[in-house]
């Protein structure tokens, strides 16, 4: 891998038009961890998470995943990626939704069937398994977009948003089995807007206006911020930025 990271960005930036979403983003995350990019909406974490996973060209820099130079065709059977809208077939059920995703993966009928049951049960949709994926909730969606994202077990996941819409007992669920991946070797790096799961995280980077403005685990930035909490450690952060 490149230098040993999981993920490395080097002065990555992304311009639509005379927009800039990414500016000069420099990433440095380690295998078998659980990196979270935090921001509000628009500060360009979905962004980010694109170029990273080779779905936008940067328009500068450049971005290693798994030691491999971005965009890079054989690093798709490596790696997971849930987006943020639904990426499904509404039309299909969610067993069948799960098992085109196995086969595309080149996964085995036994396998994909084992997966399934895996999943289904840590997504809480056992008994809505033969239901159209149309016919759902756009939380139950979700979840089903997080199943199909981990069924070829890869060893980065690409999260963005995946708890938005699940209740808070779902959402603890969904992090005791990250930490369970993590403590099997996966690498997850996720995005959420939610200040307070930050702290499940081993390392954050704070994003504002597409610049990465602080980085560190959660207690360094809330300790140099002589803040109590991530929200208000952001606030300071976005404030002395302002300021500049």
């Amino acid at each position: 891998m490149q230098n040993g990271y999981a993920v490395e960005t080097r002065n990555l930036t992304k311009r639509f038009g005379h927009f800039t979403a990414l500016d000069n983003l420099n990433l440095k995350i380690d295998t078998h961890a659980i990196y979270g990019l935090l921001g509000p909406n628009g500060a360009g974490k979905t962004t980010a998470i694109k170029l990273l996973c080779g779905l936008l060209k940067p328009t500068s820099g450049e971005a290693y995943v798994l030691g491999k130079k971005v965009p890079d065709r054989s690093l798709l059977p490596q790696i997971g990626y849930m987006p943020q809208e639904t990426a499904l077939y509404l039309d299909l059920t969610v067993h069948y939704n799960l098992s085109l995703y196995g086969e595309l993966y080149g996964m085995s009928g036994k396998r994909i069937a084992e997966r399934e049951k895996e999943l289904l049960r840590f997504i809480a949709l056992e008994k809505w398994r033969d239901a159209p994926v149309g016919n759902l909730s756009g939380g139950m969606k979700h979840r089903v977009s997080l199943a199909c994202s981990m069924i070829h077990e890869p060893k980065l996941l690409f999260l963005d948003e995946p708890t938005v819409g699940v209740d808070p007992e779902l959402r603890a669920s969904f992090w005791e089995y990250f930490n369970g991946l993590k403590r099997a070797g996966v690498t997850i790096v996720l995005t959420t807007h939610y200040m307070d799961e930050a702290q499940h995280c081993d390392e954050i980077g704070l994003v504002r206006q597409g610049r990465l403005i602080a980085e560190g685990t959660p207690t360094d930035i809330i300790k140099r911020t002589r803040t109590t909490n991530l929200e208000d450690a952001f606030l300071a952060l976005a404030g002395h930025q302002a300021d500049a």
